[in-house]
């Protein structure tokens, strides 16, 4: 059986995380630190030690979940005959009564396929990739009337939207009332301490090092005061956010995302000084665009500037007409840009940055929530350097509609209705 199960000597890291009693245990920080093998044994000794026991192995999408565990825990389980996978309940059943089930969560609305379930063992994969609502609300599903362990098991990485509950609570340690110290613990690796990896992939290694100073950092040395990927470093909501009082003589500007996913739309104000005030906001799903442009107009002026993207001039093939056409059916007249990713997130850098008296050209009103939420969420592009990830597609609606105002030809106000160029169009 020790042949069988150990294809791979564990690290000393990788013995510290198989042999954890905490309820709730999380492992990794740094990138390459054999996090995904770990979790994966650990699930596969559980259900082989306890018969009939019941875990779940969770990450944000499916595909990454197959591509990172499905196919090795094939080899392992039913390719030698101690399981036997279903792709229907996409679950491995052993031959014992154990089980591991793979689930995903990429919204909140995936959560309902956990309510009521019960489980031994909940594994997040990635657990930094998952937001906070999450881990609460299936922490109420380790639960069941049997001897076994009830524990829950998490790999993660610096970034993402849950960097900040899980810095919170396994590296800050800042507990709220009910959670119990004694419960968490966290157990670091680097690759440095992954062997196999650096002696079958040194180049890994070397790219890892190669890498800008904060992400280095982050994904080399696991430093969670870094938030490894993060877009906007420069974006500081205690800098850019307030209570806002609008100037007079302010020319008026809508930038909307729109999608029937998702309508952002962002309501923004510029001064004489060529500032920029972020003063309102939408930010809601599901609206046909007749809809989207009625809460529009309920929130515009009269003078106001709609600015999108020029994709919603494209025909569609159920009316023949573009949604721009029937935005402006509701009365919302589109103005079209052409916006360039790369130059766009530059241009919004321009307005981010602060002047000699800690100033910045644009602020948010503390009331625009979503703006403020995923501003600092937004993540690098690994593929593409100088643009942000499009994933999770959730969090990019509103900073992609800000980075269309930044990418437009703006206009200091300039009292009597007259207009000065601030910026130019990209």
């Amino acid at each position: 059986m020790k042949n069988l199960v150990f294809d791979m000597k564990p690290s000393e890291k990788q013995k510290e995380f198989m042999l954890s009693r905490a309820k709730y245990t999380a492992y990794g920080g740094a990138r390459g630190g054999g996090k995904s093998w770990a979790l994966r044994y650990k699930l596969l000794l559980l259900c082989l030690r306890y018969a009939g026991i019941r875990t779940v192995i969770i990450r944000r999408t499916f595909p990454e979940l197959r591509e990172n565990h499905v196919g090795a825990l094939y080899e392992l389980a039913v390719k030698t005959g101690l399981a036997e996978y279903s792709e229907t309940h996409k679950a491995f059943n052993f031959i014992n009564g154990s089980v591991i089930k793979l689930g995903y969560l990429a919204t909140e609305s995936d959560l309902l396929q956990y309510q009521g379930q019960e489980f031994d063992i909940i594994a997040l994969d990635e657990a930094t990739q998952l937001f906070e609502k999450a881990f609460a609300m299936l922490a109420a599903s380790l639960r069941g009337a049997n001897p076994f362990p009830k524990r829950m098991y998490l790999t993660c990485n610096p970034g993402g939207v849950g960097h900040g509950w899980v810095k919170r609570l396994f590296i800050d340690r800042a507990f709220r009332k009910g959670e119990n110290p004694e419960d968490y613990r966290f157990i670091p690796a680097r690759v440095y301490d992954n062997a196999p990896l650096m002696e079958s992939n040194p180049e890994y290694v070397k790219q890892l090092e190669m890498l800008p100073e904060e992400l280095r950092k982050a994904w080399l040395f696991g430093e969670w005061d870094v938030f490894a990927g993060q877009f906007f470093t420069e974006f500081d909501a205690r800098v850019h956010s307030a209570k806002l009082t609008l100037p007079k003589n302010a020319e008026h500007y809508c930038a909307l995302d729109y999608g029937l996913d998702m309508l952002a739309a962002l309501f923004i104000a510029v001064d004489g000084e060529g500032r920029a005030y972020v003063y309102d906001e939408i930010y809601e799903s599901g609206l046909i665009v007749s809809a989207a442009a009625e809460k529009i107009r309920a929130k515009s002026t009269e003078d106001m500037i709609f600015i999108a993207p020029a994709d919603l001039w494209s025909r569609q093939k159920d009316s023949g007409k573009s949604i721009a056409e029937l935005f402006s059916e509701g009365g919302v007249y589109l103005t079209k840009l052409r916006p360039e990713r790369v130059a766009g997130w530059l241009a919004l850098r321009e307005w981010l940055k602060t002047d000699e008296n800690g100033r910045p050209m644009m602020k948010i009103d503390v009331k625009c929530q979503n703006i403020l939420r995923t501003m600092p969420l937004l993540m690098h592009d690994e593929r593409r350097h100088g643009d942000a990830a499009t994933e999770p597609h959730e969090i990019t609606h509103a900073p992609d509609a800000l980075r269309y105002f930044a990418s437009f030809r703006i206009c200091a106000a300039r009292g009597e209705g007259k207009k000065s160029f601030m910026r130019g169009k990209i």
